[in-house]
């Protein structure tokens, strides 16, 4: 068996990318954005809103015409050529040395809030994040849709809360005055808010498991983007109203901090358990996606390999294994070196925006019509995004040119039958 099931359905499969978008930047960027831009960070969600429009069509276009678990790599090969599909898959995999173990101290956080005094240890709560990240991806893509539902229910009734809880009125939604100096604030947040939209290039590995990709798969990324950018400026007015942002405590602790003083401490716990599995829905879904692009790759290049094998549920247990082993051993060493949340977002973003603008630069080749001229506008939104970046632009450089240098011959192209 050499095939995914398919078995994430529409509903399914807008929680996941819902939960995804929202999972981790939920509990950080709101506040971290607030820091750089203050009130007029609510128009940097909207022109982030905007601009995201375009890229998720792209990939619904791209995902309905060519579903695979190859995800971008696999929309450069039909594109391009192996060699940058090989160099995508990677550059890919290397977001996990500095993006994901971020979202896992993240999620850590919220678990050590829940563990008994002896068991209070952050590497400890990293540990068992990991574990249960690969428990419930080797439970099957099913298994993971439905939990993942059930979170996005719970992230919408927490901000619904806020909002109501908070009091928030028609005077807390008024847009500030646009001026010169707020441009540049702006473009500083936008560097750091795009993480709140990177997930789709992810949720693209599992346009081959949807029981209805043409269908379903556009429609998912589509409303799942919806949903998250609304939720997104609805936990933005209520920081912005409360002044939960502007110092470092605030980066990681401004819905628990709100929480407290809405609710008081009794919420404290249920808090705790919806932050991490709100985390948890955002990390799953990469931990999926990076072992499918392992395993696509295996299956294209190592057909007889153990990463190219699918377990009795149609998952690829042995890619799960090595991309848990992977991002343990990161979750340790990013936990040691004791560096800055927003340094290692940073870098992360700069990778996800290059793998969204070679995805981009594939869909102008591929597409035909008004698909073609979306991806025209795409590719210049994501090199001003990649611009507002900065330095940090400069880790996804370094490694895609590395990897996409003609080291070797290229390797035949062995396709499964």
């Amino acid at each position: 068996m050499n095939q995914l099931k398919q078995e994430i359905t529409l509903l399914s499969g807008i929680g996941q990318l819902s939960t995804t978008l929202m999972g981790t930047g939920l509990f950080m960027i709101p506040a971290i954005a607030a820091g750089i831009a203050g009130h007029f960070s609510l128009w940097a969600w909207l022109i982030l809103f905007v601009a995201v429009c375009p890229v998720a069509l792209t990939f619904a276009a791209l995902g309905k015409k060519y579903p695979s678990a190859g995800g971008t790599a696999y929309f450069v090969r039909k594109a391009y050529n192996a060699r940058l599909e090989r160099a995508v898959a990677w550059l890919f995999v290397s977001v996990i040395p500095v993006g994901v173990p971020a979202a896992v101290a993240l999620a850590a956080g919220f678990l050590q809030q829940l563990l008994p005094a002896q068991f209070n240890n952050a590497i400890l709560a990293q540990v068992l994040t990991v574990v249960l990240l690969i428990g419930v991806n080797l439970a099957g893509t099913k298994s993971s849709g439905r939990l993942q539902t059930a979170i996005a229910l719970s992230i919408f009734a927490l901000v619904a809360s806020f909002l109501w809880i908070g009091d928030v009125g028609s005077t807390d939604l008024v847009m500030p005055a646009l001026s010169i100096d707020s441009i540049w604030s702006i473009g500083a947040a936008l560097g750091v808010m795009f993480w709140c939209f990177v997930g789709i290039e992810a949720f693209a590995h599992m346009g081959e498991e949807f029981k209805n990709p043409q269908r379903d798969f556009p429609i998912a990324i589509l409303v799942g983007c919806f949903v998250a950018g609304a939720t997104y400026w609805a936990c933005s007015v209520i920081i912005l109203k409360f002044g939960a942002f502007g110092t470092p405590e605030f980066d990681s602790a401004s819905i628990p901090w709100l929480s407290d003083k809405l609710f008081g401490s009794r919420m404290a716990i249920i808090i705790s358990i919806i932050g991490f599995f709100a985390c948890f829905a955002s990390i799953n879904l990469y931990t999926q996606s990076l072992s499918r692009m392992v395993w696509a790759q295996a299956r294209e290049y190592r057909p007889n390999s153990a990463l190219a094998q699918l377990s009795q549920r149609g998952v690829p247990a042995n890619a799960t294994w090595l991309i848990g082993g992977i991002l343990l051993l990161s979750c340790v060493v990013g936990q040691l070196s004791n560096l800055d949340l927003e340094f290692f977002l940073k870098l992360a973003n700069g990778v996800f925006v290059l793998v969204y603008l070679l995805a981009m630069l594939a869909a102008y080749k591929l597409l035909k019509g008004y698909q073609k001229a979306l991806a025209v506008i795409a590719l210049i939104l994501c090199t001003g995004v990649f611009i507002c970046l900065g330095w940090s632009m400069l880790y996804a450089l370094v490694i895609f040119a590395a990897l996409a240098m003609p080291w070797q011959k290229e390797l035949k192209t062995q396709h499964p039958i």
